[in-house]
């Protein structure tokens, strides 16, 4: 894996603050800030995949996955079309 540069311009007043909590915890501040954002980005992303339903709409849920498929001439049309590549 190769590593990337990332050029960031903060206040001072929050290099400072970074700086201590970095060293509170034994770490470069390279390794808190690299820790703390990859954390965040994962929750982040975590909260667009996860979703909480009430048992009303988790039946709901449900009964739309087993469902039969409706068919539909739009998107049968669409998956029969070549992409623009394939032309």
């Amino acid at each position: 894996m190769s590593a990337e540069v990332i050029n960031l311009r903060i206040p001072g007043e929050q290099k400072a603050l970074i700086d201590s909590a970095a060293k509170l915890l034994g770490k470069t501040r390279t390794a808190f800030i690299l820790e703390q954002v990859v954390r965040h980005a994962e929750n982040v992303l975590a909260e667009e995949r996860h979703f909480e339903l009430s048992a009303e709409e988790w039946r709901a849920f449900e009964n739309a996955l087993d469902a039969p498929v409706r068919p539909n001439p739009v998107l049968r049309q669409l998956l029969a079309t070549p992409a623009p590549w394939e032309k």
